[in-house]
């Protein structure tokens, strides 16, 4: 069932709207998971992809070998690479690997003024989440007494 009249559900508008998204915008979409310890730590769940931060990946060839520093983030082509991520050519050149930022787990993060102020916002959020529609007993006897 479809939620948002104002979104479209349409595949090919949004194939379109994600191949032709903006820098600021793919930035978002390339966010990765954050590790088990990190979660609990800043009680997030994701984050969007940075340069130094130190990454595990979860999917694919590469999967479960040693953590690796994100070397590049690669806006154009959706995917980052990770430092030890190599493969060798026919002609004997080693290049990086190209991997998506939904494959790989955030292990370490590179924490920076901005960041940490993402983060903050991020807390605040989840703080009034909590307590946006709870009912104490004394709102309750207050409802009741303007009745």
């Amino acid at each position: 069932m479809k939620l948002n009249k104002c979104k479209t559900s349409s595949r090919r508008k949004n194939r379109k709207a994600h191949f032709t998204a903006k820098s600021h915008e793919r930035r978002k979409i390339m966010s990765s998971p954050v590790s088990k310890d990190l979660r609990l730590k800043y009680n997030v769940r994701s984050m969007p992809i940075h340069k130094d931060d130190e990454v595990q990946v979860t999917r694919g060839h590469f999967k479960g070998q040693q953590t690796g520093k994100v070397t590049s983030v690669y806006r154009k082509r959706y995917c980052i690479y990770v430092e030890r991520i190599t493969r060798e050519k026919a002609n004997g050149a080693t290049v990086n690997v190209p991997i998506h930022p939904s494959k790989v787990v955030i292990t370490k993060l590179k924490l920076d003024k901005d960041r940490k102020n993402l983060l903050e916002r991020k807390k605040q959020g989840r703080l009034q989440g909590q307590e946006k529609g709870k009912f104490t007993e004394e709102d309750a006897a207050m409802a009741m007494e303007t009745v």
